[in-house]
């Protein structure tokens, strides 16, 4: 499918001659087969799927061997493609087994797999020279350099980029020709995703492991030094995002010549699957059909809240990420509003639509005390289930128990269409499903162990600078922003340790960093493949993470001296990493004495309350005198943890 070049309001040119412009691959999660079927019945052009532990998402229900060989089957007769996710990092005992799971996903049907562990990347490609890998968004890749750098030294198909990116930043990083696959719909990680090790760290299990507890979603207090709390906002769900929203922005993101447009929810259930992607798959097609108006995006924004949401923000598409970004007050599904309190009556109410609803569906009434209330009197969401079929300007009368005012607001948050609809599809493709006889394919695994070699390290690379005979300090980039605002200081006797993330507001910044410093550790591929340019002695520490020899050898084929451990390896696997703790160059964390849990785009201290602004009414984070004061973000079982922004706006939170 194509369209005709888009203008910036996102029509279409129709100027004979006009170039056409493939439309994006709509690409679905599969947490199972029901999953998968709902997706390829909805129109995805492809589906992605966990397969065995080696995945980001280990307790999705899964597949057995031979629903996925039916399910991949299924979607090669529909011109499906199917990717397998092996996106979390392995340890050396683990290697074997995840590139033989690989081979065994690519002879079940796998056309694709979505790798992570620069290691593991290597394997697959040694041992199955073939296989197309796609380089995951826990990589960390926010710039054109990791783009190129995971193209041309990973030899990675396409890139997953990160979720903050905005899209000029997409734009350009699809302009290097490398395919890039970006998300465009579901939940969002409040951290950089690859950089979190909040999990880990205070829950023992990893988010790169695929054991996410998922801290972002629980409730906080933030407080100051003498622990009274300076939250301003409704609600206690300080981490917790609003859901990806890209729709709006489909045009702009067809333009910049996105390869995939990914929609999150491999833990979601069949009907949010079918509903999400045939609304995405509508749109593509509107586009490419010329019907893309603004009350259209309205239109299919309200089909797409059916479906589980925490509310929805297209904030990072936009270069924001302040508090319009987060969904302070609840953690679950938002649902998307359908109407309001008219009258209240004895165990019944009348809701006033201005939108269709059906009956089954079940709508949620949301009751807030007015000011004069007393103070013990709670909010009230009552669950509700809709009698009859109504259409948007009619009113309806619902039993309600629970008490609740008039110009309460109503949300449909259950979907009796969408889950009708899913299950007729549902039937026929299991039909087709159980019909199929499927043949896996033949896959040879080669040798991949002498493909790659640790090596030894010369002294000279592994030697640091020093500053009158002492040992060379070491200085946190972030830190700088404060300490030397002009890039001025001397850091020549220094290390300095890179920021986390590096997107091409950081570019300028981080050269300096790199031509004053005596060394750098490099947090992120970009600064690697940075490094390499300027030709300066660089390090890596995680978000390069390592945690294989595989990668180690890799890492000291780009060039990097001394490669430091993740916090959460040295915590909790120490015993997995001690021979590759005992080689040469390879040390602890490099926030050994105050580990890093999270860093995140959003700024914590929105919480209390709007940021101040300068003359032009632009946001200076630099100038936030909010910054400078101590603030801990604390647990519901007390313990504090220390809350650090920068002067790019960005949070960081560290284990007390």
């Amino acid at each position: 499918m194509a369209i005709r070049t888009m203008g910036p309001s996102g029509q279409c040119d129709n100027e004979p001659g006009a170039a056409e412009v493939a439309l994006p691959e709509l690409l679905a999660p599969a947490g199972g087969l029901d999953q998968m079927l709902a997706a390829i019945a909805a129109g995805a052009d492809a589906i992605y799927a966990g397969l065995g532990g080696f995945n980001a998402r280990v307790s999705a229900h899964g597949f057995t061997d031979d629903e996925f060989l039916r399910g991949c089957a299924v979607a090669h007769a529909h011109g499906v493609r199917v990717y397998v996710t092996l996106n979390v990092f392995v340890f050396d005992d683990e290697l074997a087994d995840a590139v033989a799971l690989g081979a065994h996903a690519h002879e079940l049907g796998a056309d694709a797999l979505i790798v992570a562990d620069a290691g593991l990347a290597c394997a697959l490609r040694a041992a199955i020279p073939a296989v197309e890998i796609h380089l995951s968004t826990q990589a960390g890749v926010h710039s054109e350099g990791a783009v190129r750098l995971a193209a041309d030294e990973l030899g990675v198909e396409r890139v997953t980029t990160a979720r903050e990116l905005a899209v000029d930043e997409i734009a350009a990083l699809c302009a290097t020709g490398v395919p890039i696959e970006v998300f465009c719909h579901g939940a969002i990680c409040i951290g950089y995703s690859g950089a979190c090790e909040f999990s880990a760290l205070r829950r023992g299990r990893s988010a790169m492991r695929g054991d996410c507890t998922q801290p972002c979603r629980l409730a906080y207090d933030l407080v100051d030094e003498a622990g009274e709390s300076v939250v301003s906002v409704e609600g206690d769900r300080l981490l917790c995002p609003r859901d990806y929203l890209g729709i709006a922005h489909l045009p702009e993101l067809v333009g910049a010549g996105v390869a995939s447009l990914k929609i999150e929810g491999r833990m979601k259930n069949p009907d949010y699957v079918f509903n999400v992607v045939r609304v995405w798959r509508r749109a593509l097609d509107m586009l490419r059909d010329g019907a893309w108006d603004a009350a259209a995006v309205s239109a299919l924004e309200r089909e797409l809240g059916r479906s589980f949401n925490r509310g929805f923000t297209d904030a990072y598409l936009r270069g924001r990420s302040g508090a319009e970004l987060m969904s302070f007050e609840r953690a679950i599904n938002q649902g998307v509003r359908v109407g309001h309190l008219v009258t209240v009556g004895h165990e019944e109410v009348t809701v006033e639509l201005d939108a269709a609803v059906a009956a089954g569906d079940t709508l949620e009434i949301r009751f807030y005390p007015g000011a004069d209330a007393r103070p013990d009197v709670p909010k009230r969401w009552p669950q509700v289930p809709c009698p009859v079929d109504a259409a948007a300007g009619e009113r309806v009368v619902v039993h309600c128990k629970r008490k609740v005012d008039a110009g309460c607001e109503v949300y449909l948050i259950r979907s009796a269409g969408v889950l009708e609809q899913t299950a007729t599809a549902l039937e026929h493709m299991r039909v087709e499903a159980d019909a199929v006889v499927p043949v896996a394919r033949a896959v040879e695994i080669l040798p991949f162990e002498d493909a790659v070699a640790v090596g030894d390290v010369p002294e000279a690379v592994l030697a640091e600078p020093t500053e009158k005979g002492a040992s060379a300090r070491m200085v946190f980039a972030w830190q700088l922003m404060d300490a030397d605002p002009c890039g001025e200081r001397d850091l020549s006797h220094a290390t300095v340790v890179l920021d986390e993330v590096c997107r091409a507001a950081d570019a300028s910044r981080t050269r300096s960093l790199m031509w004053r410093a005596g060394r750098v550790v490099c947090r992120n591929l970009g600064q690697v493949a940075m490094a390499r340019e300027l030709g300066v002695a660089f390090d890596v520490a995680a978000p390069v993470f390592c945690a294989n020899r595989v990668t180690l050898a890799w890492l000291r084929g780009l060039g990097a001296g001394r490669v430091y451990l993740p916090a959460e390896l040295v915590a909790d696997d120490a015993e997995r990493v001690a021979e590759l703790a005992a080689c040469p160059g390879v040390l602890g964390p490099v926030d050994a004495d105050r580990p890093e849990l999270m860093v995140c785009e959003h700024c914590l201290l929105t919480v209390e309350g709007a940021c101040a602004t300068d003359a032009t009414g632009q946001v200076r984070c630099r100038d936030c005198s909010r910054r400078q004061q101590t603030r801990f973000l604390v647990e519901r079982d007390g313990t504090r943890l220390p809350v650090v922004i920068d002067a790019c706006g960005r949070t960081r939170i560290f284990l007390s």
